[in-house]
């Protein structure tokens, strides 16, 4: 059962306006940033006498672990670090002048403009306070996603214990809007998932998910399609077979004709309002809560960029959440990969910097304001190499390393790059070679820095991970 939103709160949560934020993640190896995907099967190696579950966390060893004034129980399955729960309050798309809530209230604003309702009221309902702290059940099982699928995975997500986890995607409170009878809305939140290291790519970014519904009757009226049907009975498929992305069974093609139009032109309304007449183009994909499902790519500097991704939501979880009857669409895009765009940011970590020569920037600026960002960090890099011998009695990941590199070299660590790994067939172990490269922001970092901080990282790898540094 999954932490429920609770009815005495829902007016509090939500904000309706009146008058006139791979997000998703995918099956297939992902793209950057706002809708990341999930590691490759090469960055995790397990040998023959692999235990399976790894020790009680290596960052709590005493229960409970507080967040929001709530005890949660700690356990083997717990991997949020310190630094993560330092973010959780960040609110970074709450904060006015902040970019990534100028992109928010810019999209939101499109939304409030274009879509109404008979009565000239906002049709999207918007909410952007909800704990990202949730249950695995909202987080995975409220959307079909199976219970072997990678996103699953301890060195995919901040699991808080084997049953609660900081939200991977602002999907996670998707059934419980659904159920409290909210067929437009838009939730906008911090989210937070294990993922490899660069100038794209942050362990907590901003997402905004989109879902609308329609009855048959409303579906009619905003098309030409005939209603053939008063309701909708989910497909009966195989649960062992992949999933595919062909209309959903249940579905008339009349009817799932008039979704991905509707769905599409309201994206792309979306698109060239924030960027302008811009090319865009959309590819297929899959997502185990849409089907059929699509990334849009649009096209800045000759070069194709993906932005969102959205598709026809799944009749089974309508059905689940009493929404059977209804047919709908839902879209999740992430703001740092939009804001990067529009406004030019070419480093996720800048998002996060309190140095007031980035902030200053964007003070005083309304949503629909053009701003060039100026780069306040022209400093060099430091580029340091580590090599080890990964253990033979445990599961190794990179996302593991990485978050390792992450709690130790803070907001200095730019680029964790994996250069070389080998099987060494006479002393039968793995081993990987990381390029770290190491950058502040508000100042030039000395080598002899870097120097100090890499060999925390080697002392810490082997301490945590059991790993075997390289000479």
């Amino acid at each position: 059962m999954g932490i429920p939103l609770r009815s005495s709160l829902l007016a509090s949560l939500l904000r309706p306006w009146v008058g006139g934020r791979s997000p998703w993640r995918k099956e297939t190896k992902a793209a950057v940033c706002g809708c990341r995907g999930y590691s490759t099967e090469k960055q995790h190696r397990t040998t023959p006498e692999a235990s399976g579950e790894r020790k009680k966390s290596d960052y709590w060893t005493n229960n409970p672990l507080v967040i929001h004034d709530i005890e949660y129980p700690v356990d083997n399955w717990t991997s949020v670090t310190p630094s993560i729960l330092q973010k959780i309050d960040r609110n970074l798309h709450l904060q006015k002048d902040h970019p990534l809530f100028l992109m928010k209230e810019l999209i939101i604003d499109h939304f409030h403009r274009f879509y109404t309702n008979s009565r000239g009221n906002a049709l999207f309902t918007v909410t952007d306070r909800l704990s990202p702290v949730v249950s695995v059940e909202q987080n995975f099982d409220s959307l079909l996603i199976p219970p072997d699928h990678v996103s699953r995975k301890k060195s995919d997500c901040y699991y808080v214990n084997r049953n609660v986890v900081l939200r991977g995607h602002t999907s996670a409170h998707q059934a419980d809007l659904i159920r409290s009878g909210l067929d437009a809305f838009l939730v906008v939140g911090d989210v937070y998932r294990r993922d490899e290291i660069d100038r794209s790519h942050f362990p907590v970014f901003h997402q905004m998910e989109g879902l609308r519904t329609y009855t048959l009757e409303q579906l009619s009226s905003r098309s030409s399609v005939p209603p053939p049907l008063s309701s909708f009975a989910s497909e009966e498929e195989d649960p062992e077979s992949p999933i595919d992305n062909s209309i959903q069974l249940c579905h008339p093609p009349e009817v799932a004709e008039a979704l991905e139009i509707d769905l599409k032109q309201t994206l792309e309304k979306l698109a060239q309002d924030v960027y302008g007449r811009v090319d865009l183009r959309w590819v297929p994909t899959t997502f185990p809560f849409t089907q059929p499902s699509w990334e849009m790519e649009i096209k800045i500097n000759d070069k194709w960029s993906e932005v969102l991704g959205c598709g026809i939501t799944r009749q089974e979880i309508l059905q689940k959440c009493g929404a059977g009857h209804r047919v709908g669409w839902a879209f999740g895009l992430g703001l740092e990969r939009w804001a990067m765009k529009r406004y030019s940011i070419p480093d996720i970590r800048v998002f996060w910097s309190n140095d007031t020569g980035f902030l200053c920037q964007f003070r005083g600026k309304e949503p629909t304001d053009h701003v060039e960002y100026v780069p306040i960090s022209v400093h060099p890099q430091c580029v340091n190499n580590i090599s080890f011998w990964l253990p033979e009695t445990a599961d190794f990941s990179s996302n593991d390393f990485n978050e390792l590199v992450r709690e130790v070299g803070g907001d200095l660590v730019e680029q964790v790059n994996l250069k070389d790994e080998f099987f060494h067939p006479k002393h039968q172990k793995w081993s990987h070679c990381y390029e770290i490269v190491y950058r502040a922001l508000d100042r030039t970092l000395r080598q002899s820095e870097a120097n100090e901080v890499h060999g925390k990282i080697e002392k810490a790898a082997e301490d945590i991970l059991g790993v075997k540094i390289r000479g």
